[in-house]
């Protein structure tokens, strides 16, 4: 038995990275997935390949930060597949980076749109059809950057991902009691386009590595595994946590 099994999920930010990731996990592990990204060739090639393993996906290609298409995607997996338990608000960019003296507001109003009002707009529309379907499991996308350590040039990502971690914690003691689990996942340096945008030469690379214990970057399915875990039942008493899969960022001073 698959521990997915019967289970319907939305992945944001689908088309590449930890999101492509975790939408081929969460279909292996039984699993209908609507992934969600701007691309949708992207995403069709996706959704093909979900299919051709034997599993059910749909695509549905927009802006996580406008509300029209926060409300879509839930219709479509309700329209689809019958309701929602799982959704995993996945969705990101890191945006200009630079010190916030040089920052334009509309950089900085892009970021926390794209990170943290698209989590709200997400919430606003899963947790209803979780609640219609008795329980589920909320997943944001936050990261150790702006919790367990600060990055120059990072202040605008690091206050839309630490404000994804107040969100978590305000969620999960709303929602508990409808037996919906509200967790943020907080990765380490991943091997994703965005992670290859921050540490784009050797030096820089070099660098990232070094701020782990393990001495590398985690790949995006090792993230997956951790979205995994919060996503079924085997985290059936885990809620308002900021869960680190950092690798070892928050221990490591060497």
């Amino acid at each position: 038995m698959t521990i997915l099994a019967n289970k319907v999920a939305i992945v944001t930010g689908a088309s590449t990275g930890i999101g492509y990731a975790a939408a081929k996990l969460f279909a292996r592990e039984g699993a209908a997935v609507v992934v969600a990204a701007r691309r949708q060739q992207e995403l069709d090639d996706l959704v093909d390949l979900i299919n051709a393993e034997g599993g059910q996906a749909v695509a549905l290609a927009g802006d996580v930060g406008e509300e029209a298409f926060a409300k879509a995607l839930v219709a479509k997996a309700v329209s689809r597949f019958g309701g929602l338990d799982i959704a995993f608000n996945n969705a990101a960019i890191l945006g200009a980076m630079g010190p916030v003296p040089e920052m334009s507001q509309t950089d900085w109003n892009q970021v926390i749109v794209t990170n943290l009002t698209s989590a709200f707009l997400g919430a606003k529309y899963q947790l209803p059809a979780m609640a219609a379907r008795k329980g589920g499991s909320l997943i944001f996308t936050s990261t150790f950057v702006g919790y367990t350590a600060g990055m120059p040039g990072m202040a605008a990502y690091a206050a839309s991902k630490a404000g994804l971690i107040g969100l978590t914690k305000v969620l999960a003691s709303e929602h508990g009691p409808q037996n919906i689990r509200v967790n943020a996942l907080l990765p380490g340096g991943t091997d994703t386009p965005a992670g290859r945008e921050f540490a784009n030469t050797p030096e820089a690379l070099a660098f990232v590595h070094n701020l782990h214990a393990l001495k590398r970057m985690a790949t995006p399915d090792e993230i997956a595994q951790s979205a995994l875990y919060l996503a079924s039942d085997a985290s059936s008493f885990t809620t308002g946590s900021a869960m680190l899969v950092d690798g070892g960022v928050s221990i490591n001073r060497v």
